[in-house]
């Protein structure tokens, strides 16, 4: 039986609704897209909406973000195409062999690079000791915060399209900046008119005074990418004394448990935080619909109250760094730029699909 819409989009909110919208009557309006064409745009993920409308059959085409789970027997039929409106992939590599599976790269590529250096600004800056302070004006005994100059040294670990702008944005603020990729050759050569400086994972670690995680989680074991815990207390025991962290990708890299007591330790001295680990389990917690069983959850939402406190070096959002304006639209856009080659090329697939290395 056929679907009764050519494509369906899955969680999707707000701005980003109305711009997938928007960008697909602009294709249409120019050709790009069959005239006609039915389509939704719903907030649901995919098993919320198909609970709520168990009588649908899906699209040979679907868009989604993180929280949707494709249907085995979905997968089952003919080969279907999914574009996950997302920069990270983790949650469709274990199916990248059963369906055509394209990512948004570059969508939010400044957002996340900017909150980085937001976070950088605020731990380095001690912002949270210095506002407190300010309900008293207490000026004598504040602590010193890190001036950011090149005597300071910033790794990116992960030198994708977010981690190069991170490098980028670092060096204009004066750092002296290095990255660390296991891509280091292929790196090289994209990057050969420009002064990139590579370093070994454990040179990085003795060296730096500021990481910046920007890796894609891999969570395939066996995958030379495979990343989960790569920030373990082993490593991080080996940096510079009051270290900060910074991680905008993925929290499954950095666990909160390890990062918590390292820093209650003195070890780590600033910590900045978009993401965390289990999102959907902490969020859950938070809200008081589960218990905190997990060390990582337990962890987060103890750094998420001394943030909120400002009662440590700690800076916490929601996993938002894409949420920008321009990355909204940006967002939108590229999805629709994605369709529009899978219908130009005999909807067999995307330019730019899994596995991307």
């Amino acid at each position: 039986m056929k679907s009764m819409f050519d494509i369906m989009h899955f969680e999707a909110l707000g701005a980003e609704a109305d711009h997938l919208v928007e960008e697909t009557q602009h294709a249409e309006e120019a050709g790009l897209l069959p005239a006609g064409l039915t389509y939704i745009v719903t907030p649901l993920n995919l098993q919320e909406y198909l609970r709520e409308n168990p009588e649908t059959i899906l699209p040979d085409i679907i868009t989604t973000k993180t929280h949707s789970v494709p249907p085995k027997d979905y997968l089952a039929s003919s080969r279907k195409s999914i574009i996950t409106r997302s920069t990270g992939y983790d949650h469709y590599e274990a199916i990248e062999d059963q369906a055509n599976i394209a990512s948004l790269r570059k969508y939010c590529v400044g957002s996340v690079a900017q909150t980085a250096i937001k976070l950088m600004y605020a731990a380095a800056g001690l912002l949270n000791q210095y506002t407190a302070n300010t309900a008293d004006f207490e000026r004598n005994r504040n602590d010193s915060f890190m001036e950011l100059c090149s005597d300071r040294t910033a790794t990116v670990f992960g030198l994708g399209n977010i981690g190069k702008r991170i490098y980028d944005l670092a060096k204009g603020n004066g750092l002296n900046v290095q990255a660390v990729d296991i891509r280091e050759g292929v790196l090289k050569e994209k990057f050969k008119d420009e002064e990139i400086h590579f370093v070994s994972k454990e040179e990085a670690i003795r060296s730096s005074d500021i990481i910046f995680c920007a890796m894609n989680l891999t969570r395939i074991p066996g995958k030379p990418s495979y990343n989960v815990g790569y920030f373990s207390e082993e490593l991080l025991k080996k940096a510079k004394r009051g270290v900060i962290f910074i991680n905008v990708t993925r929290g499954e890299i950095a666990p909160e448990s390890v990062l918590l007591k390292l820093y209650k330790e003195g070890q780590i001295g600033g910590i900045g935080l978009d993401v965390f680990s289990e999102e959907s389990a902490l969020s859950d917690a938070l809200r008081g619909r589960s218990s905190y069983t997990d060390e990582d959850i337990e962890a987060a939402e103890e750094m998420i109250r001394m943030s909120e406190a400002r009662t440590a070096n700690i800076y916490v959002q929601p996993h938002q760094a894409f949420n920008s304006d321009k990355a909204a639209e940006n967002k939108a856009h590229n999805t629709i730029e994605h369709v529009v080659y899978w219908y130009q090329h005999g909807k067999n697939g995307f330019e730019e699909q899994l596995p991307y290395y």
